[in-house]
């Protein structure tokens, strides 16, 4: 079917009116002049000459089909626009399903089915075509009525610049996610390369003279934490320096030929250290990367020191904790893991330390008390309760650090059950109490000698309470069950608050 045809079928009876004088378009919507020519006017469609329809309809789409109810192809016009399209010249007469790949047939007369019942333009298709696997292209297609007898105008547009559209941007989103990938495995060889270097070194941003980055070594020489470090500024670490001077002190030592270091002292210790600064540039903005070391071979003495108490701590036989201000335990050795039958450290790290001992928060409060009083705290005896019930008798030792920002508490504690099973058993009394007792024998009442016996019992173990709180009488009374009233009533009936006092 060729282009007049299609107009043919399209066009209605002529109006006898349109050879006359032109309608007055105050009433309508068409104005028409002596040549019978209409023109758009309040939306109205103009009628088209049969010569210019097909290629308005040519050029208004990429690929118009003219089908056959059933699929058979009557015409095919292409945009003569649109080079990348395969001739279609040879379809007329054929069944449009000849040239579509095989997902595409049933898409085709399931749209067929919806179009014959809805009549509903608005619903596109997106069809590939294809032939004797020489080419394919893909077509959104929109169904419009043309005639009487069921006849289809299919209106197509190429989908190829869109589909290469969306093939460049999955490339540009593979390519950034592997830009991605090789950003994180160097950010992970640095964070790697900073934590096993041995010597101090902390990245400074030269415009704000603000720490980016520092390694563990550089925190430990300073006395401080990494968390603290990082955008703090580098001037304030230093004593009697300020943030100007001392940039602009390592920047005149980073540019001279001979490498030499800034002699500084550092403000939470006091030790005398040497800066090695080198400047460079990074995503615009300029860095220092100073070396840090200590003077007077400091360094290589607490290298040396820090080796043995790390082998002390590894392979000890004494059971050492480090806990927070709060007893939450930080990190423990293995000794500490096989008295209370723990399987790894990750079972035990971010617990309290109470939780293993067998009077709780009352041992480890007078614990904590004393060692953050006095500072430290010797041979307190108490029992670890294990993960699965079981009790071991220790002597704990406190003490409390308070050379950084956080400060900690170290407890090392001994297992002492083989000691208490050598000793004698019963517990030691006054000999004064037990001569006192023993003469109420026949002179008294078995009810009168158990009291004056219930009597010493309990001065003993308020005695014990005391002692071993160090005459803190609150963590007293709470490790004997008592309120402090009542242990203040009950000292002062055994003559013990003078005795306490001292």
């Amino acid at each position: 079917m060729r282009a007049q045809d299609l107009h043919n079928r399209r066009s209605t009876p002529r109006d006898p009116r349109l050879d006359g004088d032109p309608v007055d378009g105050s009433n309508g919507q068409v104005h028409m002049t002596s040549r019978g020519a209409k023109y758009w006017n309040s939306g109205s469609i103009p009628l088209i000459a049969p010569d210019l329809l097909g290629d308005i309809i040519a050029m208004a789409s990429d690929l118009a089909i003219v089908i056959s109810p059933n699929g058979l192809v009557l015409s095919v016009l292409v945009n003569p626009n649109n080079r990348h399209l395969a001739p279609a010249s040879h379809w007329e007469g054929c069944d449009l399903r000849q040239f579509l790949t095989v997902e595409s047939v049933p898409k085709l007369d399931e749209r067929l089915r919806q179009y014959d019942e809805t009549q509903s333009s608005s619903e596109m298709i997106e069809l590939n075509h294809t032939e004797d696997a020489k080419w394919e292209f893909p077509i959104r297609y929109s169904l419009h009525t043309i005639g009487p007898d069921g006849t289809l105008l299919m209106l197509g547009r190429d989908l190829r610049p869109i589909a290469e559209m969306q093939q460049q941007l999955v490339k540009a989103q593979m390519a950034l996610e592997k830009d991605y990938e090789v950003q994180r495995e160097y950010d992970t060889r640095y964070r790697v390369l900073m934590d096993a270097c041995q010597d101090a070194m902390i990245y400074v941003s030269l415009n704000t003279g603000r720490i980016s980055d520092a390694n563990a070594a550089a925190a430990q020489l300073l006395d401080t934490s990494r968390d603290a470090l990082r955008g703090a500024a580098f001037a304030q670490e230093f004593e009697g320096r300020r943030r100007g001077e001392l940039m602009e002190s390592l920047t005149n030592v980073a540019i001279a030929d001979d490498r030499s270091a800034l002699e500084v002292q550092t403000r939470q210790g006091g030790h005398a250290v040497l800066i090695y600064p080198r400047i460079f540039r990074a995503a615009g903005d300029r860095l220092l990367l100073c070396r840090i070391e200590a003077m007077d071979g400091a360094d290589d003495l607490g290298d040396a020191l820090s080796k043995d108490l790390s082998g002390l701590y590894r392979d000890g036989v004494d059971a050492i904790v480090f806990t927070d201000g709060d007893g939450v335990i930080q990190t423990a050795n293995e000794s500490f893991l096989n008295l209370i039958d723990a399987a790894h450290m990750t079972g035990v790290k971010g617990k309290s330390l109470g939780g293993f001992l067998v009077r709780g928060s009352v041992d480890l409060k007078v614990l904590i008390e004393n060692a953050t009083r006095a500072g430290q705290m010797r041979m307190y005896a108490t029992k670890l309760s294990s993960e699965f019930g079981g009790q071991v008798s220790v002597e704990i030792s406190a003490t409390y650090l308070n050379h950084r920002a956080h400060p900690v508490i170290v407890f090392v504690i001994r297992d002492v059950s083989r000691a208490e099973a050598l000793r004698k058993p019963g517990v030691a009394v006054n000999d004064d109490a037990v001569r006192s007792v023993m003469e109420m024998v026949g002179s008294a009442t078995l009810k009168d000698i158990v009291a004056e016996t219930t009597d010493v019992v309990e001065k003993m173990c308020i005695e014990t309470a005391v002692e071993l709180t160090r005459n803190n009488r609150v963590a007293a009374a709470e490790m004997l069950g008592l309120s402090r009233q009542s242990l203040y009533v009950k000292l002062r009936k055994y003559g013990l608050l003078a005795k306490g006092a001292d």
